[in-house]
């Protein structure tokens, strides 16, 4: 046995030496290391030796396997590429291991859609701190520490005397004393209130605020507005309604409502059965505000909104409760 295991590493060496490509590798790694291979077989016999020569055959067999293979490895990287037989058998007929891939937020994507809009209409995108000062939160939107209106807003402070921004609205007074006047812009972001939960509130939503400020701007600018923004989003025209609303930063100011697309207007508890949902709140800019942002309200005017883009997204997809959307539960989010 000796004898032979020492003539097939021989054999062997001498037809290694001799290859010229990697498909002769392959054949002759078959040829000995095989299932039926010369070197597999007698590895196979050394158990039908004599006890006493087991082990002294059985570790001579080993380190010419080890060596043999330890030569192969090396003519692989001579000649390329790996060993068929080094391979993890499969079977190519099966499906493979599905990997799931993310995808946007139904709100990013409508928020995407609404930003797409707006930069064809020429306004700017523009962002705000979601902590936020006392004033710009208040004060600069002709909302004073005395003011009833701070009742209408439940408001979570902080112990700095900042507090989590109610609405996206301060950026209004920001952005106007960066930029002056002419301006346009919208600014779509988080807001939080402390208040409690239902179909349709929650303490974190998303708004989208718009500003424009130019000369001679009216009412019929912001209804203009107003409507291009929603044919786009829903892709058809929609119902909307303007009634009068109090906010403190324009004059005059209204509640726009679309008509609930959820039930049709028949009424539901998203639209709490009256058939119609408040959509935005939006106005003419109020001279206090332009003056707090250093415009002068006796040249410029302009119109703002507030539109509710949490909401937006529920009449988009028919989403019946506001709680689903950042609850979290990923079989809710893997329908969009």
């Amino acid at each position: 046995m000796d004898k032979r295991l020492e003539s097939l590493k021989k054999d062997f060496l001498v037809a290694l030496a001799k290859l010229k490509d990697r498909t002769q590798l392959d054949q002759l790694y078959q040829n000995y290391f095989g299932r039926k291979g010369v070197l597999t077989q007698a590895l196979r016999q050394v158990k039908e030796l004599a006890a006493e020569e087991r082990p002294r055959v059985g570790k001579l067999a080993n380190e010419i396997k080890g060596e043999l293979e330890h030569v192969v490895r090396e003519a692989r990287v001579r000649l390329g590429g790996e060993l068929e037989t080094d391979r993890v058998a499969f079977d190519t007929t099966l499906p493979g291991t599905e990997v799931p891939l993310g995808h946007l937020h139904p709100i990013t994507t409508i928020q995407y859609q609404i930003e797409d809009i707006a930069r064809e209409m020429g306004f700017m995108i523009l962002d705000g701190p979601e902590v936020e000062s006392e004033y710009y939160n208040f004060t600069a939107l002709n909302i004073p520490p005395d003011h009833p209106a701070r009742d209408m807003q439940d408001t979570f402070w902080l112990t700095n005397g900042h507090l989590l921004r109610t609405h996206t609205s301060p950026v209004q007074v920001r952005a106007l004393q960066k930029y002056g006047a002419p301006f346009r812009g919208i600014v779509p972001g988080r807001v939080f209130r402390y208040e409690a939960t239902d179909a349709s509130h929650d303490h974190t939503f998303y708004q989208l605020e718009g500003l424009m400020v130019d000369e001679n701007i009216s009412i019929a600018n912001l209804i203009a507005m107003m409507k291009a923004l929603l044919q786009g989003v829903f892709q058809t025209t929609v119902e909307v309604r303007l009634r009068p609303g109090y906010f403190p930063f324009v004059e005059p100011g209204f509640e726009l409502d679309i008509k609930c697309l959820i039930c049709n207007g028949d009424g539901c508890s998203v639209c709490k059965r009256t058939g119609w949902l408040e959509l935005m709140p939006c106005g003419l800019v109020h001279p206090a505000v332009l003056r707090a942002s250093n415009v002068d309200p006796d040249r410029f005017s302009g119109f703002a909104f507030g539109l509710g883009l949490t909401r937006l997204v529920m009449m988009k997809y028919g989403i019946h409760d506001i709680r689903l959307l950042l609850g979290g539960d990923i079989r809710f989010l893997e329908q969009f």
